[in-house]
């Protein structure tokens, strides 16, 4: 049966120890790392229109206290302008409480500031790879780490009988058929045109978006940069098997709805679609040193991935899949040199 993206995938909310909250710290270090361009973009973006009122979009926002982080900076940002409508949007399943608890805090720093501005917050449920927003009411929009996730798992990694090609990995790897490789890129095609769709309607002519997604930094498909997470998470499940604690079966039946795309795509996507002109491009890299252990690994891909993983096989195993999963990362780490790579782009609506 088909998994309903939209009713099942979600940031692990709260504030505990497996919470996106506490283990989201490689999408905030690469978001910090282009804070400057973001800026900038928003500074243009004002210098050209002028609003007496901002509207900014956060898409794909989740639970976590970055969200509130980059309004703050973005807010921070103009010392003139008086009014700011600020738009947090991800899909229904997200923790938009958790995330609301934090307003208070959020308020109050802000009425500490120089200007006091005043800041209008309301969360917009949804998938962004449809409309979300009125007709041009907005002027900057941002996507930090959210579109490399995928609307759907690419139906063409399945044979007429509905079973998976890619029996023996859970994302692309040097042992997927070429037709597996072919339906991710074109899904996230797809689902990239359907994104610069929705938001050529909302944002005004003359705004910008600044986009951040992981990405690779060359077309080769196989690097072990690219694909170290997705293998040892098989081999988990793997030993989990040998354990007799889950079925062989449900592990070949188990694929992500993820895709890490290359510089040349984005542009061919974005030039085609046509309703933005590519203004910025850069390769943002962390080197995954000693302070990534495999414990802070494997929880950091538990907090984006449990809500898949225990739909598809239950809850019960979470805790000892991880366990053997921050094992096997931690013998990658010490002998493998592996770095995170996130593509920057901005793009202004024509």
């Amino acid at each position: 049966m088909e998994v309903v993206v939209e009713k099942v995938f979600h940031m692990n909310g709260g504030g505990g120890d497996t919470s996106y909250h506490l283990n989201s710290s490689l999408q905030k270090n690469a978001a910090e790392r282009i804070n400057e361009l973001a800026i900038e973009a928003m500074e243009q973006t004002y210098s050209a229109l002028r609003p007496e009122s901002l509207g900014i979009a956060d898409l794909g926002c989740s639970s976590a206290s970055n969200a509130l982080r980059y309004i703050k900076m973005a807010v921070n940002s103009f010392m003139s302008t008086p009014e700011f409508r600020v738009c947090l949007n991800d899909l229904p399943t997200n923790d938009f409480n958790t995330l609301f608890k934090t307003l208070p805090d959020f308020y109050q720093d802000l009425k500490e500031g120089n200007n006091n501005p005043s800041v209008f917050v309301a969360a917009y449920p949804g998938s962004f790879y449809g409309r979300l927003f009125p007709h041009k009411s907005l002027h900057f929009v941002f996507s930090f780490c959210a579109l490399q996730w995928l609307s759907r798992i690419p139906p063409g990694i399945y044979d007429d009988q509905g079973r998976s090609l890619n029996r023996e990995s859970v994302y692309i790897t040097k042992k997927s058929p070429r037709q597996v490789i072919d339906a991710y890129a074109k899904q996230f095609a797809e689902d990239l045109w359907a994104f610069l769709e929705g938001r050529a309607v909302e944002v005004m002519s003359g705004g910008r978006m600044a986009l951040l997604i992981a990405g690779r930094k060359i077309s080769d498909y196989f690097s072990l940069d690219k694909t170290f997470l997705w293998e040892n998470l098989y081999q988990s499940f793997l030993t989990l098997v040998s354990k007799g604690k889950i079925e062989k079966e449900m592990v070949e039946s188990y694929d992500v709805h993820f895709y890490e795309p290359c510089k040349q795509e984005i542009e061919d996507i974005v030039r085609k679609e046509g309703s933005f002109e590519l203004e910025r491009f850069e390769i943002v890299e962390k080197e995954i040193d000693s302070s990534f252990s495999g414990v802070v690994m494997a929880k950091a891909v538990r907090a984006v991935q449990q809500s898949m993983i225990s739909h598809h096989f239950g809850e019960g195993i979470m805790d000892e899949l991880f366990d053997e999963y921050a094992k096997l990362l931690d013998k990658e780490i010490a002998t493998n040199n592996y770095k995170v790579i996130h593509i920057a782009v901005v793009l202004t609506k024509l």
